[in-house]
């Protein structure tokens, strides 16, 4: 007995010692996390095991709002870690509220995300996220924010860094890695091994020091007919690929269905692997057996351990020593697929897109300079996109096909493309996306049904094929007089459900799409005499502002609207204060300046109240949203100020949309904006 109790204290010292710089229980002391003195400090419970930030206990009046959002900032010591290591996070919110966990770079002015959580509990629970190899020194972020109730409050239990993948676990530790048992009212996953009583006296021993732990799941409590258990691995954070690696044993194979599947954000499993009926020649009761499959995890997916029993005397099931490694298992397995290839924004020809000139009419590749009648491409505003249009036709009506590249089957994407209709009657068939696949047979994934009113209108279609297949493009006109123009622009190919990436680019450090608000951007009340005004599709006043906003045509953006203004009066728009950073930085955003009395948009970059100008636009430019981009340079604290001012007339509307924020100096081939009437067809 002595000699099992010194066996289990040596796994637990072990296991301790695998923990890296960064981690923190907080017994004592805070092991070196410090609060952000901008922002609300996090509080050392008095006695230790947690931090926490609280909602204000300011007394406030029914209407009043508090003038400052409650925001607690908590970061670790610079950690250096060159090898691929886990975050587990032990957290609870109550009441209300939101915890983020981002990563820092010395002279980068924005952090990565890298995961965040807005569900209360009654209880701590565990979040896990891989933070990949680097060569560069960085601090993790914790950003609380709790809700105005008085009850709110985010705490921060424990904080474990340790090398490997969060898929990775012996279960030798009590938060488990992370994984968690799916509840069923009769059979569960369970702890076994060590010193965890049991209804069983026949468990095995673990696989990992012969005296740890690992995770069954027995029949004994099966009522019904096919009982399953789950037991489910914590998300992955970042894209990755290799090879799965786990031990097992199974009582009783021909009593249960032992099944490892993929699980995504929507809630859709893929199966991965399958016990089969084990040859009894090839192993014995007791023995646990090595399994190796390939994983490709391109966006977040979870992995699930599941055991299906058909009676009480369907046996038992035991996992142990779960791990990963980024080589795959079979050398053959080809590599995940990029998808990239099928992505296209006709800017320097048509890509890897194909026509069908023998059974059709062209798509032409159109360029429209920047002018107050026709609209220019999505991607800059003045660049190309591709277009279907009877007057291009040299008969009465056409069909015109776009043909991709060859994507992959047995996986599951999602296509993102803009597109634009005029002077069409008969929708049904103006634009229609095809799967064509090898026997050269076609399926309907999409058709559009309504109207674009002329403007760019974004389009998200998810789409599974079991075998090799080529994306089509067909725009149809069987008469002259029902058709109109069909354009295409920037196609856009990636793995996974539509669902799942939708967020992605908000993902993004830096970058606002106003589709859920302002993104932290403030009025300067003192600088300016009007207002930015959030908005959804035209402005008021005719021949001037945007019809749609330039993220999906049919969102957000942020305008001043100059019928209540005089000529001459500003509004000026805040960026929420940035880091400085010591090389360049590029600014990226759209802009619509439509209208004959369209005055000047101008960025400032504002230094503790100095402002520099970096940016200026004046008069009306065109009906498109047109791209700038500014390279600077601030090593200081500051801000980024967009500030419009009206013009001669009520025609004045300017707008922004989908501003973007990179390290690094801009890209040198940007398309410049020069005005003028004329298209260009090839």
């Amino acid at each position: 007995m002595l000699l099992f109790y010194l066996l289990t204290l040596a796994a637990a010292v072990q296991a301790h010692n695998q923990l890296s710089p960064g981690s923190c229980n907080f017994e004592s002391d805070t092991c070196g996390y410090t609060s952000d003195g901008d922002f609300t400090s996090w509080t050392l419970n008095n006695d230790g095991r947690f931090v926490t930030v609280d909602a204000a206990l300011d007394e406030m009046s029914p209407d009043a709002r508090p003038q400052k959002e409650n925001v607690g900032i908590l970061l670790s010591p610079v950690l250096e870690q060159e090898d691929w290591s886990c975050l587990r996070l032990v957290y609870q919110i109550t009441g209300s509220g939101s915890l983020e966990v981002q990563q820092r770079k010395e002279g980068k002015s924005f952090d990565r995300p890298l995961w965040s959580g807005r569900t209360p509990s009654d209880s701590w629970v565990i979040a896990s996220m891989d933070l990949q190899n680097t060569t560069e020194p960085y601090r993790v972020v914790f950003e609380g924010r709790p809700g105005q109730s008085t009850e709110s409050s985010v705490a921060i239990f424990e904080i474990h860094i340790s090398p490997g993948y969060c898929l990775e676990c012996d279960f030798d530790q009590s938060h488990l890695c992370g994984y968690s048992n799916q509840w069923n009212t009769n059979v569960n996953w369970y702890v076994g091994g060590g010193m965890v009583p049991s209804p069983q006296n026949n468990l095995p021993n673990d696989h990992t020091y012969r005296t740890g732990h690992f995770m069954y799941v027995d029949s004994i409590y099966t009522k019904t007919f096919k009982e399953v258990a789950k037991l489910v691995s914590p998300m992955t954070t970042v894209p990755m690929s290799g090879c799965l690696s786990f031990q097992y044993q199974r009582g009783e194979a021909t009593g249960n269905l032992f099944s490892v599947f993929t699980r995504d954000q929507v809630g859709q499993y893929q199966e991965l692997w399958r016990a089969g009926p084990e040859n009894q020649s090839d192993w014995t009761p007791g023995e646990w057996i090595p399994v190796q499959v390939d994983l490709k995890a391109p966006y977040s997916l979870q992995v699930v351990f599941e055991v299906a029993f058909n009676s009480p005397r369907g046996g038992r099931v035991a996992v142990d020593d779960i791990s990963f490694s980024s080589e795959f298992c079979n050398p053959d397995t080809e590599p995940t697929f990029d998808p990239s290839i099928a992505n296209c924004d006709f800017e320097s020809g048509f890509c890897h897109y194909t026509q069908d000139h023998i059974m059709g009419s062209a798509w032409k590749r159109i360029s429209v300079r920047p002018n107050i009648f026709r609209n220019g491409d999505h991607t800059t505003g003045a660049g190309s996109f591709v277009l279907a249009h009877s007057w291009l036709s040299p008969r009465s009506g056409y069909v015109s096909r776009l043909i991709g590249p060859i994507l992959p089957g047995n996986m599951k994407y999602c296509l993102r493309f803009y597109f634009s209709l005029r002077g069409f009657t008969q929708m049904d068939q103006a634009l229609a996306v095809y799967l064509q696949q090898h026997n050269n047979s076609h399926e309907k994934i999409w058709t559009q049904g309504e109207k674009s009113r002329g403007i760019w209108i974004s389009t998200d279609i998810t789409f599974h094929t079991s075998k090799p297949a080529k994306l089509v493009f067909v725009s149809t006109c069987r008469s002259f007089w029902d058709c109109g123009s069909v354009a295409l622009d920037d196609i856009s190919v990636s793995l996974g459900d539509c669902e799942l990436t939708a967020g992605l680019l908000l993902s993004f450090p830096g970058h606002c799409d106003f589709e859920s608000g302002h993104c932290g951007y403030t009025q300067d009340k003192q600088g300016d005499a009007g207002d930015w005004v959030w908005r959804r599709g035209p402005t008021p006043t005719s021949y001037t502002g945007p019809r749609g906003d330039h993220t999906t045509g049919l969102g957000y953006y942020m305008h001043i609207e100059a019928s209540p203004m005089l000529p001459g009066q500003n509004a000026r728009m805040l960026s929420r204060p940035l880091r400085g950073a010591r090389g360049p930085q590029c600014l990226h955003f759209y802009y619509h300046m439509y209208g004959s009395g369209t005055g000047q948009l101008s960025v400032h970059l504002d230094k503790g109240g100095k402002d520099v100008l970096l940016w200026q636009q004046s008069g009306e430019q065109s009906i498109a949203w047109l791209r700038a981009t500014v390279e600077y340079r601030c090593d200081l604290q500051h801000q980024i100020v967009f500030e419009a001012t009206r013009g001669s007339s009520v025609r004045s509307d300017i707008a922004i949309d989908d501003v973007m924020f990179e390290s690094g100096p801009c890209p040198e081939t940007e398309i410049r904006a020069t005005s003028g009437t004329s298209n260009e067809i090839e």
